[in-house]
């Protein structure tokens, strides 16, 4: 396993004495952000990049994508990857210069977790990280040849990633020796005072990792994307490590390489479930453009929810040229894209603490940095996210499969994955839920909806069909063997 460190003060995109962080009305005010990174070994680069940042919240632009910029983008308009079969060979041959890197940065908070979430158990005692591992191994073989996993951690993911890496069987690892890296951090800001924030009982607490976004960088000053290079990797295909359906496609990264396009961001169509989700558009000027719920105004949310309207999802699923990464940094410096503006406290976890701006980015911001970026149309089997509870227990039940790597959705279920909607009260935490199916998930496969309001333990075998929802006022026990359907009162 070869580590990298993150991007310190000696790389070599270390500026000359006079680009420093730039003078101005601004100065005084950033000195403090620039001497704190600066003391956590960040790179200059990085901190002008946040200084840039830092000058929008001083200036009060709230980094908004209005309804008068923005076009909606149809799937006609767009390549569908079942249309791309004949690029199938050519991505074959562009496998010896592809590598895959999956961001490896997020706890698991959502499912009150406080470590790595690609630790969590999904099938069985196959955790997310385990099952990147396979599918890497089995991609080598469909490759013919080596393939590079990388993942991006950050400072909270790190450590236990590394360890867990060591723990795997030696001789898997030996085929797939994964490259490690570490994201920055960003200072988080206070909204009170627009200093950085002070928080001794925790210190960690007063820096957030920089969204997704912060990959372009992080592979730079990390000097992960030189060395990629220099071994001849050009294609990088990028994944959250909670998709469980985002694996590399021969025929997308064929699409890619045979028309020499810098930028692919795999769009899916939207639904209900995926209307608060990143949504594609395009830009008045040209151009296709991301758009997150955190950059529309307040007043356009409804316009930003309409699925009609707005019809295709980023999965985050995205392919990037390596090359023309390169030459777009050395021409213009580390990639500045959208800010988005995080309201939280200090500590999350405590909602009295100070509130804070988390500055952050998105990775799929970059398709509007590459001229002739494109998107392409995919399927929802290459969209499986687990995001929070509800997701897990859809995703352990018998409405997918994990077979060599692949997970994929059973042919057996009679309806899409199920909306599963789970009491927060006694389900929001990974092992609330594990202590509430001690058996394994009920069945889901003849199931279009699950909805638990209460608290609700499952016996062995329990078959749950159609749209059915649970409700007890206290505390319920569902017997081995029970058929559940429609309204439940318990």
């Amino acid at each position: 396993m070869r580590v990298f460190p993150s991007g310190t003060m000696t790389e070599q995109q270390t500026p000359a004495a006079d680009d420093s962080p730039r003078a101005g009305n601004g100065q005084t005010a950033f000195a403090p952000f620039a001497r704190k990174m600066r003391l956590h070994g960040l790179s200059e680069g990085l901190i002008r990049l946040f200084n840039s940042y830092y000058d929008e919240i001083v200036a009060r632009h709230t980094g908004y994508l209005h309804e008068a910029e923005l076009l909606p983008v149809s799937a006609a308009d767009l390549p569908h990857v079942d249309s791309l079969e004949s690029f199938r060979e050519a991505g074959r041959q562009a496998a010896r210069q592809a590598v895959v890197i999956k961001l490896n940065g997020g706890l698991g908070t959502s499912m009150g977790m406080t470590h790595a979430k690609s630790l969590i158990p999904v099938f069985g005692e196959m955790r997310f990280l385990d099952i990147i591992m396979q599918q890497a191994l089995l991609q080598q073989k469909e490759c013919g040849g080596p393939l590079p996993l990388a993942l991006m951690n950050s400072f909270s993911t790190h450590e236990e990633t590394l360890q867990a890496l060591a723990d795997i069987r030696e001789e898997d690892c030996r085929q797939c020796t994964p490259v490690c890296f570490v994201q920055h951090k960003f200072p988080k800001v206070s909204r009170r005072t627009l200093q950085p924030v002070s928080y001794p009982q925790s210190p960690d607490m007063e820096w957030n990792p920089p969204g997704h976004g912060d990959l372009y960088a992080s592979l730079v000053t990390s000097g992960v994307l030189d060395d990629l290079l220099s071994h001849g990797r050009r294609y990088a295909f990028v994944s959250n490590s909670d998709n469980l359906g985002a694996v590399l496609d021969m025929r997308i990264l064929g699409y890619m390489a045979g028309n020499e396009l810098p930028f692919i961001m795999e769009v899916a169509p939207r639904t209900a479930s995926d209307k608060k989700g990143g949504h594609l558009a395009q830009h008045r000027d040209g151009g296709l453009i991301l758009r997150e719920l955190a950059q529309c105004p307040p007043d356009e949310t409804d316009a930003f929810q309409d699925i009609r309207r707005y019809g295709l999802f980023n999965t985050n699923n995205l392919w990037v040229d390596l090359h023309a990464l390169k030459k777009r940094i050395e021409k213009e410096g580390l990639l500045r894209l959208p800010v988005i503006l995080n309201p939280k406290t200090v500590n999350p976890r405590d909602k009295s603490s100070e509130p804070v701006w988390q500055v952050e980015t998105a990775m799929g911001a970059g398709i509007s940095m590459f001229t002739g970026a494109q998107a392409v149309v995919v399927n929802r089997d290459r969209f499986i996210p687990v995001k929070k509870c509800s997701d897990l227990l859809a995703v352990m039940s018998d409405c997918f499969a994990l077979n060599q790597g692949t997970v994929s959705f059973s042919p057996e279920c009679r309806y899409p994955t199920p909306q599963v909607t789970l009491d927060d009260r006694y389900y929001d935490h990974y092992d609330k839920l594990l202590q509430r199916i001690p058996y394994g998930p009920p069945s889901l496969k003849e199931c279009s909806s699950l909805t638990i309001k209460g608290d609700v333990t499952f016996g062995r075998n329990v078959v749950i069909r159609g749209d059915t929802t649970i409700t007890t006022g206290g505390t319920a026990h569902i017997p081995d063997n029970t058929e559940l359907e429609g309204e439940v009162i318990l």
